[in-house]
């Protein structure tokens, strides 16, 4: 039997509340994903129980479900069926409330967690392939992970550019705060490669994305030799790709590692590894996308009278008495004539010299503090006339594809778990239910892996005899790891100039 309709009125923070029991039946106007599913988003309303997580029974099934899409700000719900609450002890309205209004207007612009089917999501790039240098993906779990039906993308060979990407729909980060999240794991022990993504805006002819194509965003780990381990954060603003000035340390095992970068409508923003904050500031001070509000007067000079002398002789030291008589050397007392010397043939013999340890050099007077000391002189800082703020420094209108663009020396680094969106919180439960559930189950399994490699190394150890190779075994050995070296270097050299160009 059906019950009056219930309805509940949010506005601006305030509400309006028509009695509700414990055996009310209320269904809001939001959306939900079943737990088993969270992909799979229907139409329904609930009442929200912690986290905008919900248990409820209906029609003799429990589900659970994750709410998106519900307005902050403005919430209409109204009551459409009944539902019986497994828990009515917490439906105090207070309770309800406050989870209500606690629930953020969250939207997903694009989640990939490399399912089946992905390859009908994501375009591989023709960049490269003419020159026979651009490298295959493989769809993988890896060497070792804490689920070997979690799959992702991963590089497969070695001295290779590497260019995919996928579309969504295209869509502004005005007035949105902007979360780009992935995973990352470098099974090869990289030395030198690219592990960062990219948001690129606009048209893009994905065939041909490369390192040549504009992109607004470059995020993720970079390593290379011992200079280069860090994470990279280069927003393009009016056509120029800007650095952050930060030094922000990237993880260098081979294990997985989440990377989040967050930007807000305030021009701030946050560098999370594995749902822990690395770096925070502001877009004004830590990139040099505006020229700075304040210079120096360019017009000012230091004023005559200006003492910036911050310590004085002493007038009232005076010079001791007989201090100008006292040698700088002196005889060395402890100097013996030889017994060779002959003072006829040799002259008179006299004493070497040592330096005296009475003497104190020339005698300046101590020093003391200037009374009259007014510091360092600074020009004053003015308004910079070549300053013009610009309150969407944030805001990249156009965002609509995401792409990994990359050259790699060892191949090995697997992608997973790509997100954009404007919630850092489903970012963070999104990490905890991927990364941090399966965290301990791959370093259990790297640690199985490594120690299987050990014992297959020092079973395969040479033994004495077999070191000892004949010199024309040896210098054609040497011969050979020379060619090698040198190929080495010179594919290494173009790693370095691909990541200098790609800046």
């Amino acid at each position: 039997m059906r019950g009056p309709p219930v309805r509940v009125n949010f506005q601006s923070g305030s509400a309006t509340w028509n009695q509700m029991t414990a055996n009310s039946y209320v269904a809001f106007s939001d959306s939900y994903a079943p737990r088993d599913n969270p992909r799979q988003t229907r139409s329904c309303c609930a009442i929200p129980k912690g986290e905008s997580t919900l248990l409820y029974k209906h029609r003799s099934q429990s589900e659970g479900f994750t709410h998106s899409n519900l307005n902050k700000h403005k919430v209409m719900a109204v009551a459409q069926r009944r539902l019986q609450v497994m828990n009515p002890s917490f439906l105090s309205l207070a309770v309800v409330l406050s989870l209500l209004l606690g629930i953020s207007s969250a939207k997903v612009f694009f989640e990939e967690r490399f399912e089946d089917g992905w390859e009908s999501r994501w375009v591989k790039s023709d960049w490269k392939k003419d020159e026979n240098m651009a490298g295959e993906w493989n769809f993988t779990s890896g060497k070792w992970n804490g689920d070997p039906n979690d799959k992702g993308i991963q590089t497969s060979e070695d001295y290779r550019f590497y260019a995919i990407s996928a579309e969504y729909p295209e869509f502004s980060n005005k007035d949105k705060t902007l979360v780009f999240q992935f995973s990352v794991k470098h099974e090869q022990k990289l030395d030198c490669g690219g592990g960062y993504m990219k948001l690129l805006s606009g048209e893009v002819d994905q065939k041909k994305f490369g390192g040549d194509t504009p992109y607004s965003i470059m995020f993720g780990p970079d390593i290379c030799g011992y200079s280069t381990k860090k994470v990279h954060a280069i927003l393009t603003y009016n056509g120029t790709n800007h650095l952050i000035k930060k030094e922000v340390p990237c993880e260098t095992d081979q294990l997985t590692h989440v990377y989040t970068f967050i930007l807000r409508p305030d021009a701030t923003y946050s560098i999370l590894i594995d749902n822990v904050e690395k770096q925070t500031g502001s877009l004004y001070s830590d990139w040099d996308l505006l020229p700075p509000k304040k210079i120096k007067d360019p017009e000012a000079k230091k004023p005559e009278d200006w003492d910036d002398k911050e310590y004085i002789p002493d007038p009232e030291d005076k010079k001791p008495e007989g201090y100008d008589d006292i040698p700088k050397e002196i005889p060395d007392s402890d100097a013996k004539k030889p017994e060779d010397w002959d003072d006829e043939e040799d002259g008179e013999w006299t004493a070497p010299t040592i330096p005296n340890p009475e003497y104190k050099g020339p005698w300046k007077p101590k020093k003391i503090k200037n009374p009259n000391y007014k510091g360092k002189w600074k020009a004053p800082m003015i308004d910079n006339p070549d300053f013009k703020d610009d309150p969407d420094l944030y805001v990249f209108p156009n965002l609509k594809y995401v792409g990994i663009e990359l050259w790699q020396v060892k191949s090995g680094t697997l992608f997973d778990n790509v997100l954009i969106s404007d919630d850092p919180e489903y970012a963070k439960k999104l990490a905890e239910e991927t990364w941090g559930k399966q965290k301990d189950g791959e370093k259990a399994a790297f640690d199985e892996a490594e120690k299987k490699r050990e014992e297959e190394e020092s079973k395969n150890d040479p033994v004495d005899s077999d070191a000892e190779d004949g010199d024309d075994d040896s210098d054609d050995a040497e011969g050979d790891d020379a060619d090698d070296d040198t190929k080495s270097e010179s594919k290494e050299d173009t790693a370095d100039d691909h990541a200098h160009d790609e800046l």
